[in-house]
């Protein structure tokens, strides 16, 4: 289990900042590689694609708020998600505490517990926690350049609904375009590399030795 702390600024003030960030279906085309596909109730189903060169995988997953305080301004989701290869799996916990900046802006502190077995392992925590840091930064911008461009005020709903009776969730499709693989080279750059270094070097070999063989 690896614990990751990042943290952003939203130009947003924090009523309108705490609309916007639980509102996954909104915020889920800002994150790098990542596709929402459906959505069950109060579970987000979806898609994150990763690339390291030629070779490329995807996650396929889903997420749900554990907690939800609108008053305190505070969010734990739960993601896990598959890679559909079947060469390793991620869990993770995610704690989101937003706080005041100024009149326009708020800082979102989030907190990750993240769990990752099989090949993706691998790389370890150096990396996953440059990658992480570096995926929040280009997750701001984009969530940044979205909320600049929009002429929605994001206020936070003030009208009660009327109460309905219970009914089962059906499941939504969601349209979307799909989402471009994130370049893990261009996140962490030279640490995966080394990293992957002595694998490459024993694919070389490999390749040199069955070559040889064929002649």
């Amino acid at each position: 289990m690896e614990q990751l702390k990042n943290e952003f600024v939203v130009n947003r003030p924090i009523e309108q900042a705490w609309v916007v960030l639980t509102n996954l279906e909104r915020i889920a085309p800002c994150l790098p590689g990542a596709q929402l596909q459906e959505v069950e109730g109060e579970i987000y189903r979806g898609v994150v694609k990763v690339k390291l060169g030629p070779i490329s995988t995807s996650f396929k997953g889903e997420a749900n708020f554990l907690e939800r305080d609108d008053v305190g301004h505070r969010a734990v989701l739960k993601g896990e998600g598959r890679d559909t290869g079947g060469k390793g799996n991620a869990d993770a916990l995610i704690t989101a505490q937003l706080e005041s900046v100024t009149a326009e802006t708020t800082k979102c502190i989030v907190t990750t517990e993240l769990k990752v077995t099989g090949k993706v392992a691998q790389f370890g925590r150096g990396i996953m926690g440059d990658v992480s840091e570096k995926l929040m930064t280009q997750f701001a911008n984009n969530l940044n350049t979205m909320l600049d461009a929009d002429t929605d005020t994001d206020e936070p709903a003030t009208d009660t609904p009327a109460e309905a009776a219970p009914a089962a969730p059906t499941v939504r499709t969601i349209h979307g375009p799909a989402a471009e693989p994130i370049e893990l080279s261009e996140f962490a750059g030279g640490a995966v590399l080394k990293r992957l270094a002595p694998f490459l070097g024993g694919l070389v070999v490999l390749l040199l030795v069955l070559r040889r063989l064929r002649k």
